[in-house]
């Protein structure tokens, strides 16, 4: 589905990627994980459109996206969250989410039809209730799941999720990760930017690991946890002492 070729970024004389390569599989889930600054959030704003690569390609579903605009990749069917959230904070919740509605990658969807299509995605967030609540009313960890009902209404094939969990207790964590769960199972391909080892370990069948911009490891997750220099550069300490 998504196929990652020998992609570079260069800002000035900063090399913030480079030649890194990779593929995503229709209905797999994937982390990306890494130490601060190795990359990780400008591997998706790549993806994404919202940068526009120095070297490489970027190929969903065998086209080219590497050269379109963020609204173009969103059309075809990749929906993402990003690590600051930016809610329309005088909007209600229900209006929020229905402004990705208004992006669904399938169809022209009316106001109308946005705000049905939007009911769902705040059920499966737990923020239905809070659906005419302003966005500014909500806490930092209901604005993170605000920001993935927002992106699930834009009806995605591909989810891309960066720092998602970041502010929610360990309860919403919890709750969140059979979110995912079941959104993966429903058919969506999912790649998800993570700290939480844990939650990487439960969820995602792949990894790929970054470092300073450069690809340390891509493969199956429980050989990532015991690779050299995945240890040494991220986890920093046995796995069991990582995990608690």
């Amino acid at each position: 589905m998504l196929e990652v070729r020998n992609l570079s970024k260069r800002f000035g004389g900063l090399k913030a990627m480079s030649e890194v390569s990779f593929t995503v599989a229709r209905g797999e889930f994937v982390g990306v994980i890494g130490p601060n600054g190795a990359g990780k959030t400008t591997l998706l704003n790549l993806i994404t459109g919202y940068l526009q690569p120095t070297g490489g390609e970027i190929l969903f579903d065998d086209a080219p996206i590497h050269t379109s605009r963020p609204y173009q990749i969103c059309h075809r069917g990749i929906g993402r969250t990003f690590q600051v959230v930016r809610p329309f904070a005088e909007m209600s919740v229900l209006d929020n989410v229905t402004v990705g509605a208004l992006f669904s990658s399938r169809h022209r969807t009316s106001v109308e039809e946005g705000r049905l299509a939007a009911q769902r995605p705040l059920e499966l967030t737990g923020l239905w209730r809070k659906r005419d609540y302003p966005a500014s009313a909500l806490s930092i960890g209901e604005k993170k799941k605000l920001e993935l009902a927002r992106a699930l209404a834009t009806d995605p094939r591909l989810l891309l999720l960066d720092e998602v969990l970041a502010g929610l207790t360990r309860a919403e964590v919890d709750e969140m990760v059979e979110v995912l769960r079941r959104i993966n199972q429903a058919g969506v391909t999912i790649v998800m930017i993570e700290h939480l080892v844990h939650v990487i370990m439960n969820l995602c069948q792949r990894v790929v690991v970054l470092n300073f911009g450069q690809l340390v490891f891509v493969g199956e997750t429980g050989e990532a946890m015991t690779h050299p220099e995945v240890v040494s550069s991220y986890l920093g300490s046995p796995l069991d002492e990582a995990l608690t």
